[in-house]
């Protein structure tokens, strides 16, 4: 039996051991997926402990910047937004991966967000990166406001295509003039622009944040709200394919795993 796992710290309530089961139950696999407990600095030495029953491991905070540090094959994207979700063992080595990215474009057009040119991202860490690799292409703008000047490098190294413009947190911020916003904040941090939304914006809002929901901003925004689950389930969707090592059926898993969601007692 195979054996797959989440790492982080806090972890006990995270909802990725309920997608990934819903997943093996759906597509026949013999196999198991937990949750550990494994803080920052520990990581190498845990993956160290693992034996070969092990084929996989989601990151969450916080590990994704750590996991680069200790994987022996590094995807050329992880390199760019410095960060990795996603350990994949390939013949006795680590290989590390993000579906942080392509969960995200594909959360977008399920909800049928297919373009868009001026975008809003609210925060600066590592999802802030994947969240602007995701959108970056050619004419797209990108607006970041956050309050940690220091990672402005790493924000810009995750761009190669749109044109990238940092504001501070205390702006004043029109969230009508943008096609998207995007919150990659911790939960209860971007309360503060709930009260900003002079406006009626127009736009999408996706807010990575899945509990507690609906959030400040989500309750408060007037247009249409991806919520954080989407991006849970789609990069959790990515991570199956990838520790499986094969093509899988997609829409079907993509619904065992929204039927585990909505199964969760409210």
């Amino acid at each position: 039996m195979i054996k797959a796992a989440v790492l982080g710290s806090p972890i006990a309530h995270s909802l990725s051991p309920m997608l990934h089961r819903a997943a093996y139950q759906y597509l026949g696999v013999s196999g198991d997926y937990v949750a550990i407990e494994v803080k920052a600095s520990e990581l190498k030495s845990f993956i160290s402990s693992c034996g070969p029953e092990w084929i996989g491991f989601s990151l969450t905070m916080p590990l994704k910047e750590e996991a680069l540090l200790i994987a022996d094959q590094i995807d050329p994207l992880v390199r760019r937004i410095a960060s990795g979700n996603t350990l994949v063992r390939s013949d006795g080595r680590w290989a590390l991966s993000s579906t942080d990215v392509t969960g995200f474009q594909a959360a977008l057009f399920h909800n049928g967000v297919t373009s868009f040119s001026s975008v809003l991202i609210i925060g600066s860490g590592a999802t802030a990166r994947a969240v602007a690799a995701a959108c970056d292409r050619a004419g797209a703008e990108i607006t970041v406001v956050h309050r940690s000047p220091s990672r402005e490098t790493g924000m810009n190294k995750s761009v190669t295509k749109a044109s990238i413009k940092f504001m501070n947190w205390d702006s004043s911020l029109d969230l009508h003039s943008y096609d998207l916003v995007v919150n990659t904040t911790p939960a209860g941090v971007a309360d503060i622009f709930a009260d900003k939304i002079l406006n009626c914006p127009s736009g999408f809002l996706f807010d990575v944040i899945y509990s507690p929901w609906p959030t400040m901003l989500a309750a408060q925004w007037p247009g249409a709200v991806i919520p954080g689950i989407e991006l849970l389930i789609f990069q959790a969707i990515d991570q199956v394919a990838l520790m499986l090592n094969r093509e899988i059926d997609r829409p079907g898993v993509h619904a065992s795993m929204r039927a585990a969601i909505e199964g969760m007692p409210k």
